[in-house]
């Protein structure tokens, strides 16, 4: 028995560790063209438009023949999640702030590439070789700290959240907008119609929020990637900010 034994038939098939075939041939298809066949669906169609039965048609087998290869359509989502992700870039980051802002901008640039990746449902931790390398790339990142592996943990968990829901809401909110309405002009009307449907006595300080200049700037010519980048970095700072107060105390 081998350390392999151990370990449960998903996992092994997350990892590429294939079964050798008893008839000593190579199989016709195999969990890794399985998968790459669902993510090029997932690209082209999100992932509502990946099924068994169109990864199946993809592939020219039937949908029963992907059962050999993947145990339910979770754990192709799984499998997808991972490969998707790809592998991390090398960070050659001066600190560990500049570091950790650099790996959460280098993220949420793969899911806005695949959105779809914000979409599928979580199932447990990472555990993934690209999941995996990414944790290994932030924890490298905090190795100068003096961070217990209960707060590096954390701040991993924290960043990675917050990419993956930026990227979701956005995605959601311009799913939800009017035919061609940017997301200056969004915002600049919602923050009109607003202000005047809040009470000051009622809501005192939203209603302060409403009348102030905020939701009138930027111009609405702004492109929405720019202030999408904007909204992302004020919160990621703040995080980051959070971050320095337990580096420090630690």
């Amino acid at each position: 028995m081998t350390s392999e034994d151990f370990v449960p038939a998903p996992l092994r098939r997350l990892w590429g560790i294939t079964e050798s075939s008893r008839l000593g041939r190579p199989a016709a298809l195999d969990v890794d063209r399985v998968v790459h066949a669902a993510v090029a669906l997932a690209d082209r169609d999100g992932l509502d438009g990946v099924t068994l039965p169109k990864v199946a048609k993809t592939l020219g087998v039937t949908g029963m023949s992907l059962y050999r290869h993947v145990g339910s359509k979770d754990e192709l989502l799984t499998l997808m999640a991972d490969v998707g992700l790809g592998a991390p870039p090398d960070t050659a980051a001066a600190d560990w702030r500049a570091g950790l802002r650099d790996w959460a901008r280098a993220q949420r640039a793969v899911f806005e590439r695949r959105p779809w990746l914000a979409r599928v449902p979580a199932s447990g931790p990472p555990s993934g070789p690209h999941q995996i390398a990414w944790m290994e790339s932030a924890l490298a990142i905090m190795a100068g700290t003096r961070l217990d592996w209960a707060h590096k943990i954390g701040v991993l968990s924290l960043l990675s959240g917050y990419v993956v829901q930026t990227v979701r809401q956005a995605g959601e909110l311009a799913e939800g907008r009017s035919d061609g309405q940017g997301q200056a002009d969004a915002e600049r009307d919602y923050g009109r119609a607003l202000m005047r449907l809040v009470s000051p006595d009622r809501f005192p300080e939203t209603a302060r929020l409403f009348a102030s200049a905020l939701f009138e700037a930027p111009p609405p010519e702004t492109p929405d990637g720019d202030m999408a980048d904007a909204d992302f970095l004020l919160g990621l700072e703040i995080i980051l900010d959070g971050v320095a107060v337990e580096v420090e105390r630690a």
